[in-house]
Parts: C-alpha cells; sequence; structure tokens
C-alpha cells in the first residue's frame, strides 16, 4: 500500500493521521520520519485522536516514550535523541516494537531503522512550502 496527500495546513495534516487510525490494529507501528518541523507530532496527534485517545499528546522527546489509553492502548515513542539502538533496550521500550498490545507510533524513526519491524506503516512528511506538506503512507 502507498499513498500520497498532500496536506495545506496542520489541521489537514492532522487529519491524515486521524484518518490512519481506522487501518491500524493490535500491534501495529507507525514509523515517522521527516525533518525537524514537518509535522510528525501534528499526525500523531490525528492518529491518537482517532484511537480515541482523550489525553493531550506531548512530544515525548526528553522522556522517549509516553503510552496512553484510547481504543488499544497508544505508545509514542520519539527516537530523535536515541544514539544508539542500544539504549532503547536499557530503558525497557524495545517491546514497543511492535507492542505486546496496542500501537506504537514512532518519531525520527529513520534513526534506528534496524528495530523498526517488517510490516510497519511508513508515514515520510516534507515540507513543499509555507504550511504545504506531502505525506507517504506505505506499508
Amino acid at each position: 500500500m502507498e499513498r500520497i496527500v498532500i496536506s495545506h495546513d496542520p489541521e489537514e495534516t492532522e487529519e491524515v493521521g486521524f484518518g490512519l487510525a481506522s487501518l491500524v490494529a493490535d500491534g501495529d507501528v507507525v514509523a515517522l520520519v521527516g525533518e525537524l518541523g514537518a509535522g510528525k507530532t501534528t499526525f500523531v496527534k490525528g492518529l491518537a485522536r482517532g484511537l480515541f485517545v482523550k489525553d493531550v499528546i506531548l512530544s515525548p522527546s526528553f522522556l522517549l516514550a509516553r503510552s496512553y489509553v484510547g481504543r488499544l492502548p497508544f505508545h509514542h515513542l520519539d527516537a530523535y535523541r536515541i544514539t544508539s539502538p542500544h539504549e532503547l533496550t536499557v530503558v525497557g521500550l524495545l517491546e514497543l516494537l511492535p507492542p505486546s498490545e496496542g500501537v506504537t507510533a514512532v518519531e525520527w524513526a529513520d534513526r534506528i531503522p534496524d528495530l523498526i519491524p517488517p510490516g510497519a506503516i511508513w508515514v515520510a512528511l516534507e515540507h513543499t512550502g509555507d504550511d504545504r506538506r506531502r505525506i507517504t503512507l506505505r506499508r
């Protein structure tokens, strides 16, 4: 599966994430890539909303991961500060790739490609001018 969407503003980026939520299942990993400010966290907010997560989604940059309750357990990882895949093992987060329960979204997944399981949904976000983004979803 490959789908390309052009988003014209952050709200549309969030809506694309919201739409993906109806397609994910227990054990899925959503691997997000894109430069700083590309909209990864905005996309994740929509995904979480689509999974009926009621909490405010915050970037887990300094904590590495946050977990939420929704239709399925939702785990949000951020690999931006990861310097070695071993770090995820040390802090016990490797068990979320894939999760035994729920869905895991990984921002900066390109920093830990060997840890992303086969069958993951890859989401690439690219700036295309102003607030527009090209969002490529691939499984």
